[in-house]
């Protein structure tokens, strides 16, 4: 993807979610109780826990949290039941927003989610509307300096491995659902740093925004992870680099 991609996209939710620290606690926290309550607590026979855990000690969440969370998911302490809820819909420009949400009441987080699209400039649509844009994949990406791109390629040959490539001076792996899992225990024992390291959602083509379009897609992608049920946001926005730096500046 070319222009404002995919990787630029998880440097600015990085950086929004640093900033919400307490808020990032809490969608960490659920989805590793629903992790618990669907696949159980064992993290090495659990694969969908175990990336959860990866990402809250990652974000320097205390073991104590995490602990809680999961005994909370099997039920061994007494918590909030939550559910899985994806929205689907179009954004300024015709561009496809996918939503993966967790929350303890549907009822409430449904209406909050269509208002955001209402008020800015999107609509949300039915169950599957933009889902087949998207294919899931598992995605990678360790931090450049310690190592180069060919020492990656070499190290994961017999791996299953969709793409390895530099981008902004790091090196993005791309494995299928299937080979995600063992690409991440493999490289978490290298105790190289991983600024992603999950699955997640890539679009199969992408739209290219105007500086007005490009504005107000990031507005509402912006107030989508800001609700708090919101888990991911996923969308197939490209935003020109030469407009992303006007946006910046403004």
């Amino acid at each position: 993807m070319s222009g404002h991609n995919k990787w630029s996209t998880i440097k600015r939710k990085k950086g929004a979610l640093d900033a919400k620290r307490g808020a990032l606690f809490t969608k960490l926290i659920r989805e590793i109780t629903v992790a618990a309550r669907l696949g159980g607590e064992d993290i090495e026979a659990n694969p969908r826990l175990r990336t959860a855990v990866l990402k809250a000690r990652a974000a320097n969440m205390p073991n104590d949290n995490i602990e809680r969370a999961i005994k909370k998911g099997t039920g061994n302490i007494e918590g909030v039941v939550y559910e899985e809820v994806r929205y689907e819909g179009y954004g300024p420009g015709g561009v496809a927003i996918m939503i993966d949400c967790i929350t303890d009441n549907k009822n409430r987080t449904t209406p909050e989610i269509r208002t955001i699209f209402s008020k800015n400039g999107g609509n949300l649509g039915e169950t599957g509307s933009v889902s087949y844009l998207f294919d899931k994949k598992g995605m990678i990406i360790i931090e450049g300096g310690k190592v180069t791109e060919d020492e990656v390629i070499e190290m994961l040959l017999d791996f299953d491995v969709e793409d390895i490539k530099t981008e902004d001076g790091n090196i993005v792996i791309t494995t299928s659902p299937e080979g995600y899992n063992s690409v991440s225990d493999f490289l978490v024992k290298k105790d190289f740093n991983l600024l992603m390291n999950q699955l997640t959602y890539v679009p199969k083509t992408t739209v290219t925004l105007d500086e007005k379009k490009a504005q107000q897609c990031l507005r509402i992608i912006e107030l989508l992870e800001d609700q708090d049920d919101t888990q991911e946001v996923y969308s197939n926005y490209d935003i020109p680099d030469e407009i992303m730096a006007k946006i910046s500046e403004q």
